[in-house]
């Protein structure tokens, strides 16, 4: 069993907090598979910055998979053509960004390919922000659900996407900060196609 480290949930182009807690803890890293999925997290949401401000992507789950359904077997839906809007608005929201073009081939397969599962999904983008982000970090995960963690610290239900954001975050340029200022804690991808590779200095 890992010791003096955390054990996080598996997010959905996580927010900025979770690769800087990530960073902290590593490598002694357990990922959450086997909890119940909790609603309106960022377990199936990412929060980016278009013209207008914060818009938040969801990525829709089939109908059922309510409290009682574990994370590892929430399906994603299809019922409409999500893929499509979150690579538009990602397009829409980065295109002008310094770095945008330079990762665009590695996520654009994302919105294309159907995933059966929003934890695949998830672990997939995962490994791949870790790889352009040139953090070494091999992938453990949960082998049961425990209600509390007493070695290690536990990150499951500490960022939400439904609390105000009160991280200290030092400012880092962002495409329409002239409109809105300087948004917090978003998605890793604001820091990565803004930063390029100069983000994991950042974190």
């Amino acid at each position: 069993m890992i010791e003096n480290g955390a054990v996080l949930p598996m997010f959905y182009l996580p927010p900025v907090e979770y690769f800087t807690k990530l960073n902290d803890f590593k490598p002694n890293l357990l990922f959450e598979k086997e909890e119940h999925f909790p609603k309106q997290t960022y377990r199936n949401r990412a929060n980016i910055y278009s013209p207008d401000g914060l818009l938040t992507l969801v990525v829709p789950v089939v109908k059922g998979s309510k409290t009682h359904t574990k994370i590892k077997d929430v399906k994603i839906s299809y019922d409409f053509t999500w893929q499509r809007l979150h690579w538009m608005s990602l397009q829409a929201c980065y295109r002008r960004s310094a770095y945008f073009e330079y990762y665009e081939d590695d996520f654009a397969p994302f919105y294309e390919k159907q995933f059966n599962y929003l934890l695949d999904y998830n672990q997939q983008l995962l490994e791949l922000l870790l790889r352009l982000l040139k953090i070494k970090l091999p992938l453990q995960f949960t082998p049961a659900y425990e209600a509390e963690y007493p070695q290690l610290t536990d990150l499951r239900s500490t960022m939400s996407a439904k609390k105000p954001i009160n991280i200290e975050q030092k400012p880092y340029f962002q495409v329409f900060e002239e409109r809105s200022g300087f948004l917090k804690n978003l998605s890793i991808v604001d820091l990565l196609f803004n930063q390029g590779p100069q983000a994991v200095n950042y974190l």
